[in-house]
């Protein structure tokens, strides 16, 4: 039991006070109150109905009629009318759906591209495009002709509608080199004399695409013939449905594979013998898509089957094929990873396009990309400044590398790519291990950006070397509008060094030894500066490889020095 003291002192003041004097005192008192403190809260009293109104106030009120009476009432005054504020307001870019550019600089180079595209009906559209690109040659101390033509034309017929959208496309391309490339002083002014390095190669297509708005979401089919000047031929036939649907709210795809090649060259490099190949790929790969909150994955797997029709083997493949992301920070920061891998079809088309200087005397055979696994973080750092960056590790088993090919004077081919200056092809199992930065910015409408690089370390089972495959490759490029009018911009790549042979047999003479070679590193610095004329002509100005650089892209080949190319482009409908 508590007991709590009160002790009350009250002083009574007069102006409250109306029976006691002013010096009348009532004294202290001290009261002791014994019980235990017991807090309760009362019921509170709830009305049990609703009043009934029944006052002036909540009376139904009387309809009330009335007529008004209107007469004219004169009056002075005019109101001055009102005017809308200006508002600044930025012109709208008229979007053209044709243009033509034509460019010439020293070189003799010329650049020229047509591109038209007409709306046939609401739904129906016919697009073509013309590009050519080419080079009288001249670089400094080549003995042989290094000039180059590069003509394509491109043609599309296409419709949309809602629930459906299809193209067919049709091309043709044209492309003139020359084996220029020589070793320094390993032929006689007679053989160069005697060589004829010129290969024209050529390339027809056809192809489609379908897209319905059903479970049949897109469908691809392409026809290519790729034949050069030395009897060389490639026909490959490409065909790839998509699936998509969806079960219980996840997402479910299933994409289809059809990748036929076949062909042939006249003879290998000895001009012993002809070389013939054909492989049909055929791959299903089904796949579901998961996503809860700030986490998406792809769970999928690759089922392929590899026919060989001439030489090799055929095997059945299975790859992983899973893909992964978690928002950490929002937008800010994602982290991403992967494992993947693909059988990948090589083409005597696709060799020519990375390496013209190839001989027509090429193994081809697919590359088993067993997998690929990576992880990285990507977001921005700001609004208008967005980051990348991963690593990854590569296992690939039958990987293509360029190699120079052997110089023999014994040699019974004596065509234009057999002297040292020319490749050829090789296999082996290629592990990399990469590591990959880009970063990304839009300082304003008027600026951007832009910084990557690739850092990357190769190990290989046979070839003593990852045969001309850079360690590093950096770019960075830099785009500015000045003013409305005036624009401008500027681009650096940089290749780290890289590795090759260099092969010689049947000695009448002396030569060089056999040496591996290290290419090396080598920048390139571009430049463009433009002006507006108007809104359909456009005046510019490139430079290329300003530093003047006389650096080999690849062993025994050179490239252009400083080239300066001026032109104009031209935007109309018709």
């Amino acid at each position: 039991m508590k007991q709590v003291k009160y002790i009350i002192i009250a002083f009574l003041l007069t102006q409250i006070s109306f029976s006691q004097k002013k010096d009348d005192n009532i004294g202290t008192e001290v009261v002791n109150v014994v019980k235990p403190y017991t807090p309760s809260i009362s019921d509170a009293f709830k009305v049990k109905e609703t009043p009934t109104l029944d006052d002036e106030e909540t009376a139904k009120k009387e309809n009330i009629k009335y007529n008004i009476f209107s007469f004219p009432v004169a009056s002075t005054f005019a109101p001055a009318k009102g005017k809308a504020a200006n508002v600044d307001k930025s012109a709208e870019e008229k979007i053209f759906s044709n243009y033509m550019t034509l460019a010439a600089g020293n070189y003799g180079t010329v650049n020229a591209e047509l591109f038209i595209t007409e709306n046939i009906s609401n739904t129906d559209y016919f697009g073509g495009m013309l590009r050519h690109s080419s080079s009288q040659g001249g670089i400094k101390d080549v003995v042989l002709d290094d000039k180059f033509f590069n003509t394509a034309l491109d043609l599309t017929y296409g419709s949309r509608t809602k629930t459906m959208s299809w193209n067919a496309d049709l091309g043709y391309k044209n492309q003139v080199y020359n084996w220029y490339g020589t070793y320094p002083g390993l032929l006689l002014d007679a053989t160069i004399a005697t060589i004829d390095e010129q290969q024209t190669y050529h390339t027809l297509y056809v192809g489609g695409r379908l897209g319905l708005d059903s479970i049949l979401k897109e469908s691809t089919l392409k026809f290519s013939r790729f034949w050069d000047a030395f009897g060389s031929a490639e026909n490959r036939f490409v065909a790839k449905p998509s699936l998509e649907f969806d079960i219980v709210e996840q997402k479910i795809k299933a994409d289809f594979v059809l990748d036929y090649i076949s062909g042939s060259f006249d003879q290998n490099f000895d001009k012993t013998v002809s070389i013939k190949y054909g492989f049909t790929n055929v791959g299903f790969q089904p796949s579901i898509k998961i996503h809860k909150d700030d986490l998406t994955m792809n769970l999928g797997v690759g089922f392929f089957y590899s026919a060989a029709q001439e030489s090799g083997e055929s095997k059945f493949f299975i790859y992983p094929q899973v893909t992964g992301s978690y928002k950490v920070v929002g937008d800010l920061m994602i982290f991403y990873a992967g494992l993947e891998g693909t059988l990948q079809q090589n083409s005597y088309h696709d060799f020519v396009q990375e390496n013209f200087f190839v001989s027509p005397t090429l193994v081809v055979a697919p590359t088993d990309q067993k997998f690929d696994i990576y992880a990285g973080l990507k977001g921005k750092l700001a609004s208008s400044i967005s980051y990348n960056i991963r690593g990854s590790f590569k296992n690939e088993e039958g990987k293509a590398l360029f190699r120079s090919n052997i110089y023999n004077q014994s040699n019974a081919n004596t065509d234009g790519y057999t002297y040292s200056n020319s490749f050829g092809v090789v296999y082996d199992k290629v592990k990399t291990l990469s590591f990959f930065g880009e970063l990304k910015a839009d300082f304003s409408k008027n600026v951007s950006f832009g910084i990557n690089g690739t850092f990357s370390s190769y190990s290989t089972d046979e070839q003593a070397e990852a045969w001309n495959l850079p360690a590093i490759k950096l770019a960075t490029t830099l785009d500015v509008n000045i003013t409305t009018k005036w624009y401008a911009g500027t681009s650096l790549f940089f290749v780290g060094e890289r590795k090759d042979i260099f092969e010689q047999s049947a000695i009448t003479l002396p030569l060089p030894l056999d040496e591996d070679i290290t290419l090396k590193s080598y920048f390139d610095l571009n430049a463009h500066v433009g002006y507006r004329f108007s809104e359909r002509l456009t005046f510019f100005l490139k430079g290329n490889n300003l530093a003047n650089q006389n650096y080999e892209r690849w062993f025994n080949y050179p490239v252009q020095g400083l080239q300066i190319l001026g032109g104009a482009s031209y935007k109309f409908d018709f």
